[in-house]
């Protein structure tokens, strides 16, 4: 149903990680991309209990049964950390080409797993967008998020309750070493209130009732879990004094909708804005992802409350986002005063204005013109 823009093109025979946030459609897209390729799923438990026994007999497989030019899949390798002592052994003597799945490395390094010493490449698979999906919905994004499941369903609020709390307070809490699971539930709904927003440890720490290290521990385990990611200030050759500490987004905004209880999310609303701006940064991350072009994004934000939400690449691109359908000159001021500092090649307003139209050197687009013009490499 949906046409997942990660195709891994440029694999060639080059083994690789797979990683991504549970939910995301590994799974799905590996069983479709290579249809027929041998496939060991960790989640089954006999294929579990066999290989976790006896990693050997995963190259005894192999080497009696495969030809080593059909890539092979071992899905949750995380599982298994001792498979890729063999699996190394295998590309490196048989030339075994392998794609290994999981949530993400963090949960490897933590046992001590043997990340194949550069031999790898590395690739991701994201929430959806924009053009991934037929008939794209703004207002089904916005409130469901844009895990496959989740944005397909007509009542997202369970799944995203069972989400929450089977996967994030249990498995990502486990990755803290900590027992408190109402604690890190409790930090979970308090970095929600700050999602798109500076951080700030000492007030997070006080809400929660933990230490400001902690809550920096629990952030860089969302973090490495790709459950979210820290977007830096921009702060090259400044003129004006600028803010340094970075703001956080989580990887998918129905998460954040659904811990902050906002309900469906209604234009022209503050919540709107927010999810809005959220949304638009997933775009973001995803087209630097999957165009391999793996362009810095950063916020520009001065002491004096001057901020632009996205700067891409070198200062290459200065990007508001503003969930009106009517920008005019005052939302514009910002990006005006970053222009006469850095001088970008372009400076853009997405916003819901229906036509695109110029503003001297300031180019206002509807979002939907923006994403066709970000996914066509018009923008970056």
């Amino acid at each position: 149903m949906f046409n997942r823009l990660q195709k891994f093109t440029s694999l060639g025979k080059e083994s690789c990680f797979f990683w991504g946030a549970r939910q995301t459609g590994k799974s799905t897209l590996l069983k479709k991309l290579f249809f027929g390729a041998p496939y060991y799923d960790l989640l089954l438990s006999d294929v579990f209990e066999r290989l976790s026994r006896h990693p050997q007999l995963l190259r005894e497989d192999l080497l009696s049964k495969h030809a080593a030019h059909s890539p092979i899949i071992i899905d949750e390798i995380q599982l298994i950390p001792r498979l890729l002592n063999e699996i190394q052994w295998l590309i490196v003597n048989k030339s075994f080409q392998f794609i290994l799945c999981g949530s993400s490395s963090r949960k490897l390094l933590r046992k001590g797993g043997n990340l194949l010493g550069g031999r790898a490449l590395r690739y991701s698979l994201l929430p959806l967008v924009y053009k991934e999906i037929p008939d794209f919905s703004l207002t089904k994004a916005l409130t469901n998020g844009l895990l496959p499941r989740h944005y397909l369903s007509e009542e997202s609020f369970p799944l995203l309750q069972a989400y929450i709390g089977e996967y994030l307070k249990e498995e990502i809490a486990a990755e803290a070493a900590t027992r408190n699971i109402p604690a890190f539930g409790d930090f979970l709904q308090t970095a929600a209130f700050s999602n798109g927003e500076i951080i700030n440890y000492s007030n997070i720490a006080r809400e929660c009732g933990i230490s400001s290290p902690t809550v920096k521990e629990y952030f860089q385990i969302l973090k490495d879990t790709l459950i979210g990611y820290y977007l830096p200030s921009y702060r090259k050759r400044p003129k004006r004094r600028v803010l340094h500490a970075p703001k956080f987004y989580f990887f998918d905004l129905g998460l954040v909708n659904f811990l902050l209880k906002r309900g469906n999310i209604q234009p022209d609303s503050e919540a709107f804005g927010k999810a809005f701006e959220h949304f638009i940064f997933q775009e973001l991350m995803a087209y630097s992802h999957y165009s391999r072009k793996n362009y810095d994004l950063h916020y520009w934000r001065t002491a004096s409350q001057m901020e632009v939400d996205f700067i891409l690449g070198e200062h290459e691109v200065a990007l508001e986002v503003k969930g009106t359908k009517n920008v005019s000159s005052h939302h514009l001021q910002n990006l005006k005063s970053f222009n006469e500092e850095y001088r970008p090649k372009r400076s853009i307003v997405v916003s819901c204005d229906p036509h695109p139209r110029q503003s001297e050197t300031i180019l206002i687009l509807p979002w939907q013109d923006f994403l066709e013009r970000l996914w066509d490499g018009e923008i970056i």
